[in-house]
């Protein structure tokens, strides 16, 4: 509605909206630049009608042509004609088949629909000569027919303009007898007749229909003998339907559709003495109480249209006028002296105004239109504000006063949000037709300055943002409609207002909606110019989307700073929105607008409005005023620091004593068990970032009690995150380990900068503890508190720290479980010996040297093995990537410090382990290992020593490709890490990684991954060492994997793939190569195996090593035929299968003689049971020649 734009998606996962990516792109078309593709598609009609699929094509690509024109229609305006006459001579000719027609037909509604039917109308021609055509062509066509209304709508729009004709219809009647006795119906009758059938229809030609009846109907010669019949005919229809099927709405509709257009085209005269009628017949209807919003709808447009019958046709005297639309009128002195005339002629008209009586049905349309503003449906509502502004013009200066005094009725707190976005409406469109006197606004401003505030809540969720965006469309229209002197009282307030909308509001198009009223008042409310408005548009041209800064700029205006600061306070940090994004957002503002005011906060928000809040019984009120006071005071202390001042300088003593003991108040208070415990456990355990901001306050709580109760918050908060909501807890342990760190960097450190020995052990054996809990969120957390304490916290400790969260990690990776606990535990190790320090010849208690690293790498590089699986997939990616961003933090830090330390053993591992982890199929995963890869190969400062390969790396891997390369592309990435397989040093761990991806189930990456890796082999396929080192490193993977499921299946698809692409060709020529040879030994290892995908695969390397030559060809026929009687009827049937191909592929593997006989029995032994596959399999096994199988036990039926 007003001021309402259309967004772009976000394609985020999660959250809030991006301001920069709400921007609307708008059409830029500059013509019709398809102008001659179109003209060859209209003349290609005749010879693509008869076929169906080059008429759909046709129709579709016209279509997609047009529908690139929908936001810019008139650029179409000067090619409409020809285009229009192309199609209409198709429909006119005579030898144009009824396809041919057809399509025309729908061509041109596609064009209608494109520039609206009133322009589209004007197009068709309307001469004598067409009635008679149309009209029998209109006659001829199949209503039901659902494949041709466009046809059907377009012929009732031109019989609709054949109705214009200057003459009387019965002239063209001629002689009404022809062929003897029959006798033709008049023209009249004719159109009337499709006119009420058509508005019956359930499709859109009903919507023609009532434009047909609305020219057919003011027709002089037509309203004499026709008007007051279908009248009758209308009323009837509407009384009769019940408007409970589908069908009688449809018919209910039309009919009301028909009879809207026209009151609105007919003239008063004519329809003054029928309009009671139908009003009493609308009435008894009762329309309003309809489920259907379109009947809703269309009763207000008609209860309108009559009230406008009703009343005569003029302006009002009384109203309120501006002056000239026209700038050069305003500014001659010409138009001074055509105003006083004007005046002296409205004075007039007024005294005439009150001699003329209204009539009482009046009263019912002004009490309809406003049940109207107040309906569920916009659109509704909408009409209904027309209405009001409409009618209201044509009252007198008391009774339309009256009708103001109604829309103001609509903003009771009792009213609904419907009525209160009505109400705007309403008052916008007065405001906007001069009916809304300037001495009204001392009533309307206060209700539109709280609509551009109302948020209200409904169930969970809430409700207003269409009442504040029509409150912005209010705005708007008064700085158009008034003079500036009018609204020079309000101006302040009304921007104010706005500027909060335009800044603070949680939905976009509300921001954007109070912008664009805010710029409309600088532009032509003078007044407000002086009060820093055009700055702020300035500015907001520059910023239009950077809130958090525009916010700032707008407080440092004097006028605006405390109105916005009440509205957070008020309005925000006590908001019920559950995501308690708009709380943490306000209190973020407040904490950015103390600077503006610190005096205000010191003295009024904070002792007045926020204490109070913080130790009340309204759950969101108190969380988000226990922001709101860390933030402030926070605040505070940055400004006290510009003065060498402290914060207790600013703040009175009361408020601190009030600040410290907030928690207190709870704990030993009954609401203990309310705020800490049940549901709103959620909620106020993250405002603990009060003890962080009091903290970073450096209030002055050294040894006081308090910091044994905040101490002890934070430590069952770690110990109950189990109790709270899902989506809560990880905000949750973020905000108690900074409240936890700012703490004890401030409180648990003495003069000499070192630990209060007695609360660093109490602390880190209670975290060391909690590793062992029994729950996972206890675990995460007491892993977390441990990473963020301070240098003076873990001194001396680091060993004891280290190994808790290393035997935490080894024993839950064994058992499987506590994967969170373990990347939580890993990234502290990082936090822990990157806050240590290193120093060579230091301590392994203290800090990172020469003695534990080795010991912290491998740590690190052990937990890039970490590839745990549950239900929710891969969760051991996890601990991966909090891995490998320790290892770069690691490695950089000592790079920068001690980089003697660096062994080359731990940065070759690190290397390869990395771009094992940069070839593997997950692409976040592998763009997180790609990216720290890039990082530490290009490092400069620091160097990173003893990188592998560097100078080839750094061939392989410009320094662009830092920017460039898009890792989670696997089109960019696998092409690049492929080249690897070229380095010694690599080839082991990267040949791992990329069989995980070329074996894998995700078609994008088993197809790059696939076809990068035989791009490489492709190139050493006829190099016999490159390709025997190769060969040499895959059995060495598989021998190393076998019993791990993970690599040991896609390690098998990866052989298959290179086994059908003849890799290994340049082995084959030897008999019983020994490639073939392990491979088969290995492979037969898994025939065992409950595995169906494993065995499928297996099965495909040994179709694939048949290709080999020798006896080791017998062995592997021998394999495939035992599996050609295993126990599990898919794996016999994939075996059968595969057997077929292979000999269709291998014509030299058995005797041509009985390759059909072998063939065939492959062929029959798909749906036999396991007895008589055996049978076969024997006989296979004399003709391939193969030792027979002896079986032991009884066979297994399946």
């Amino acid at each position: 509605m007003a001021f309402m734009e259309a967004e772009n998606d976000n394609t985020g996962g999660g959250g809030e909206e991006e301001e920069a990516d709400a921007i609307v792109k708008t059409c830029v078309l500059g013509g019709f630049s398809e102008s001659g593709e179109t003209k060859t598609l209209i003349s290609s009609l005749p010879e693509v009608h008869g076929d169906q699929r080059a008429r759909e094509g046709a129709m579709e690509k016209f279509r997609v042509i047009m529908d690139r024109y929908q936001e810019q229609p008139h650029l179409l305006d000067p090619h409409l004609e020809w285009m229009t006459k192309m199609l209409l001579d198709f429909t006119r000719s005579e030898n144009s088949p009824a396809s041919l027609v057809h399509l025309s037909f729908k061509f041109l509604y596609v064009i209608c629909k494109v520039r609206s039917y009133k322009v589209f109308m004007q197009l068709l021609p309307h001469e004598v000569a067409d009635v008679h055509p149309v009209l029998e062509l209109i006659s001829r066509q199949d209503p039901e027919d659902l494949e041709t209304w466009e046809t059907r709508y377009i012929l009732l729009l031109w019989l609709s303009m054949g109705c214009l004709i200057p003459f009387d219809l019965y002239r063209l009647d001629g002689h009404l007898e022809s062929e003897g006795v029959r006798i033709r119906e008049p023209i009249m009758e004719r159109i009337l007749t499709v006119a009420k059938t058509y508005l019956l229809v359930g499709d859109s030609p009903r919507n023609a229909a009532s434009v047909l009846v609305s020219k057919f109907m003011t027709r002089p010669d037509v309203k004499q003998k026709c008007l007051g019949d279908f009248l009758d005919w209308s009323l009837a229809a509407v009384s009769r339907t019940n408007a409970q099927s589908m069908r009688e709405i449809m018919e209910l509709d039309g009919v009301l559709q028909s009879l809207a257009k026209l009151f609105k085209h007919g003239k008063r005269d004519d329809l003054l003495q029928y309009a009671p009628v139908v009003l009493r017949c609308l009435e008894q209807k009762r329309l309003s109480e309809s489920s259907e919003a379109k009947l809703r709808k269309i009763n207000v447009k008609l209860i309108q249209r009559l009230g406008l019958t009703f009343l005569k046709p003029r302006l009002a005297a009384w109203r309120y006028q501006r002056g000239s639309r026209s700038l050069t009128a305003n500014l001659t002195a010409t138009h001074a002296a055509g105003a006083a005339g004007a005046a002296a002629a409205e004075k007039e008209m007024q005294e005439e105004d009150e001699d003329y009586d209204i009539p009482e049905e009046v009263e019912t349309v002004i009490e309809d239109l406003l049940i109207g503003l107040k309906d569920k449906e916009t659109v509704v509502r909408w009409s209904a504000a027309k209405g009001i502004g409409r009618v209201t013009g044509r009252l007198p200066k008391e009774l339309a006063d009256d009708v103001v005094g109604s829309v103001l009725d609509c903003f009771s707190f009792q009213e609904t949000d419907n009525a209160w976005h009505g109400g705007c409406l309403a008052l916008a469109e007065l405001g906007r037709r001069g009916l809304l006197l300037p001495s009204r606004l001392t009533d309307v401003v206060p209700l539109i300055i709280k609509s551009l505030t109302y948020d209200e809540k409904r169930g969970a969720c809430s409700v207003g943002s269409n009442v504040r965006d029509a409150a912005c469309y209010v705005c708007w229209s008064f700085s158009r409609a008034y003079e500036p002197k009018e609204l020079q009282p309000f101006v302040t307030q009304i921007a104010r207002a706005m500027l909060i909308t335009a800044v603070f509001d949680r939905n976009v198009n509300c921001r954007r909606a109070a912008s664009a009223a805010f710029q409309e008042n600088v532009g032509r409310q003078v007044c407000d110019r002086s009060s820093g408005g055009l700055n702020v548009v300035t500015f907001k041209q520059y910023w239009p989307y950077l809130t958090l800064i525009f916010h700032v700029y707008i407080a440092s205006f004097p006028e605006y700073t405390k109105s916005m600061i009440d509205h957070l306070i008020s309005r925000k940090i006590n908001h019920w929105d559950r995501s308690v994004a708009i709380r943490e957002l306000a209190t973020k503002a407040l904490h950015n607008l103390t600077p503006q005011a610190p005096d205000y906060m010191a003295t009024t928000v904070i002792p007045k409005d926020l204490l109070t809040t913080a130790v009340g019984v309204d759950l969101h009120g108190r969380h988000g005023a226990i922001l709101a006071c860390g933030e402030i005071t926070h605040a505070l202390y940055k400004v006290a620091l510009q003065t060498n001042r402290t914060v207790v300088d600013i703040i009175s003593p009361e408020c601190v004593d009030a600040l410290k003991n907030i928690h207190n108040v709870v704990i030993t208070s009954f609401f203990f068990l309310i705020f800490y415990r049940g549901f709103g456990g959620g909620l106020m355990r993250p405002a603990s970032s009060l003890i962080e901001k009091l903290s970073l306050s450096k209030m002055p709580f050294k040894s006081d009690p308090i910091i044994a109760g905040w101490q002890w918050i934070i430590d069952d908060t770690i110990k109950n995150l189990h109790l709270f909501s899902s989506g809560r807890k990880g905000g949750i342990i973020d905000d108690v380990v900074t409240a936890l760190s700012a703490l004890c960097e401030e409180y648990y450190q003495d003069e000499t900068n070192q630990a209060d020995a007695e609360i660093q052990d109490a602390l880190i054996s209670q975290y060391l503890e909690g590793l062992n809990s029994s729950l996972l969120l206890t675990r995460c957390g007491s892993a977390r508190a441990l990473g963020c304490l301070p240098r003076f916290m873990i001194h001396n400790k680091l060993k004891q720290v280290f190994e808790g969260l290393e035997h935490m990690c080894a024993v839950s990776q064994k058992e499987g479980k506590f994967t969170e606990a373990r990347r939580d535990a890993v990234a502290s190790v990082a936090q822990v010996f990157t806050k240590a320090g290193v120093r060579p010849d230091g301590g392994p208690d203290s800090v990172l040297c020469s003695e534990n690293i080795a010991e912290v790498m491998g740590f690190l590089l052990s937990s890039l093995n970490d590839y745990t699986s549950d239900s929710r997939g891969d969760v051991g990616a996890w601990v991966r990537k909090a891995a490998m961003t320790s290892l770069k933090e690691l490695i950089l830090m000592v790079a920068s410090s001690a980089p003697e330390i660096l062994s080359s053993n731990l940065l070759s591992s690190t290397m390869c382990c990395l771009a094992q982890q940069a070839a593997e199929k997950i692409d976040h995963y592998r763009a997180h290992a790609g990216n720290i890869f890039l990082l530490l190969l290009h490092s400069t400062q620091p160097v990173v020593p003893h990188i592998p390969h560097k100078e080839e790396l750094l061939n392989i891997f410009p320094v662009e490709t830092i920017t460039s390369l898009n890792w989670n592309a696997p089109s960019q990435a696998f092409k690049y890490i492929a080249q690897l397989l070229g380095l010694p040093e690599y080839q082991y761990h990267t040949l791992l990684g990329l069989s995980v991806s070329v074996g894998g189930i995700t078609e994008s990456t088993v197809h790059h991954s696939s076809q990068s890796l035989f791009v490489f082999l492709k190139g050493i396929q006829n190099d016999r060492d490159a390709l025997t080192q190769f060969a040499q490193t895959l059995l060495r993977i598989f021998r190393d994997n076998r019993h791990n499921d993970r690599v040991s299946v896609s390690l098998l698809k990866m052989l298959s793939q290179m086994l059908a692409n003849n890799i290994f060709e340049i082995f084959t020529k030897e008999e019983d190569h020994w490639v073939c040879l392990e491979l088969l030994d290995l492979c037969k290892e898994f025939r065992r195996s409950k595995d169906v995908n494993k065995l499928c695969a297996c099965i495909d390397v040994f179709c694939g090593l048949i290709q080999f030559q020798g006896d080791v060809r017998k062995k592997v026929l021998s394999q495939l035929l035992l599996m050609l009687c295993h126990s599990f009827p898919v794996i016999r049937k994939a075996t059968s299968s595969k057997m077929y191909e292979m000999l269709l592929t291998y014509d030299d593997v058995t005797d041509p003689d009985v390759l059909d006989d072998v063939m065939t029995l492959l062929s029959d032994t798909e749906d036999k049971n396991i007895t008589e596959v055996r049978s076969h399999r024997n006989q296979l096994c004399d003709w391939l020649g193969v030792p027979r199988k002896q079986t032991t036990g009884p066979p297994q039926v399946s």
